[in-house]
């Protein structure tokens, strides 16, 4: 049976972990009932949102995301702050299916008092996060974690995703800079806050150094994303837990300088109407999808094109009239 709205609220303001899981599966659910109780649910909950820091946490796989994340989560849980995880597992092509590994990953932080993890399938969502991320965002916040940290699927698919759900934006790199810093996405740097240099230790220590300023070099030469907010490049080292606090630093003096500016706020309203037409979107293409009509010519309008018997244009007209009436 399911938990009512009434026993969900109050989970999560109490931070009941297994309420607060039956909560986030609940906004993650595809059926419609389960939309409605979901938008009722978050509508109660709303008034206590928004204060905690959210930190979207990109990079490429084997960059050791999941390994610094443990290590910079613990360190501010044993520095007396609350901390949830998002982290997006990439779901199958083929099956939809994901790992939804990152618990065992970060063995340590999630058996810390202090800590959430809540792994999730991206569902081949463009961006490297889960489709519902916003709406587990704010449960983790209404719960009352003061740090919600977003670690993405980082395979370079649309970041932007990433950044405009987010207050601080951190690409994690490996030492080395050279080819890298040649073929890296000048779009991903553009939305950095902050590049962090992982694996800064034992032999890699001078590579990361290279990296470190060679990555803080580009940045210079780029358009930040603030007036007010110059983005830096440091290093850091999971391993040793070193540059944890400097990064901790840099975050926290972000946050002030946007706020003094009142950029924040302003960044803040800007993320819920992009959130609005994100969800416009998304109506309209399942609604596409689901219309009788368009079902019902969906299958000879992909055999069309396919046959060469009409452009990809045509036979989307076709079925987009249809949609129309």
């Amino acid at each position: 049976m399911s938990p009512s709205l009434d026993d969900l609220e109050r989970g999560v303001l109490t931070r009941d972990a297994a309420l607060l899981a039956r909560a986030i599966t609940l906004v993650e659910s595809l059926l419609p009932a389960d939309r409605t109780r979901a938008q009722d649910l978050l509508q109660r909950l709303l008034p206590k949102t928004g204060a905690a820091h959210r930190i979207g946490i990109s990079g490429a796989p084997g960059v050791g995301k999941s390994t610094f994340i443990e290590a910079f989560g613990t360190k501010l849980c044993d520095a007396g702050h609350s901390v949830a995880v998002l982290a997006v597992d990439p779901s199958s092509s083929r099956t939809g299916g994901s790992i939804l590994g990152d618990k065992s990953r970060m063995e340590t932080l999630a058996q810390h008092p202090n800590a959430y993890i809540r792994p999730s399938p991206s569902a081949q969502t463009l961006g490297g996060v889960g489709r519902r991320t916003r709406e587990s965002m704010l449960l983790c916040e209404a719960a009352g974690f003061d740090v919600v940290l977003i670690e993405t699927v980082g395979v370079g698919q649309s970041e932007t995703m990433v950044a405009d759900m987010v207050d601080f934006f951190l690409v994690l790199m490996q030492p080395g800079a050279g080819d890298e810093l040649q073929g890296i996405k000048r779009g991903i740097i553009e939305l950095a806050d902050c590049i962090a240099i992982n694996k800064a230790d034992g032999k890699s220590l001078p590579m990361a150094r290279e990296a470190a300023s060679a990555y803080g070099a580009a940045l210079h030469y780029l358009t930040p994303r603030s007036e007010h907010w110059t983005p830096r490049a440091l290093m850091v080292s999971a391993k040793e837990r070193t540059g944890l606090d400097e990064l901790w630093d840099l975050i926290t003096a972000h946050r002030a300088a946007l706020e003094a500016a009142g950029e924040f706020s302003e960044r803040r309203r800007r993320q819920l109407l992009h959130w609005m037409w994100n969800q416009i979107e998304e109506q309209l293409q399942s609604g596409f999808r689901t219309h009788p009509e368009v079902q019902s010519l969906v299958g000879e309008a992909e055999a069309a094109v396919q046959r060469g018997d009409a452009t990809p244009a045509q036979a989307a007209e076709i079925l987009l009239r249809a949609f129309r009436k």
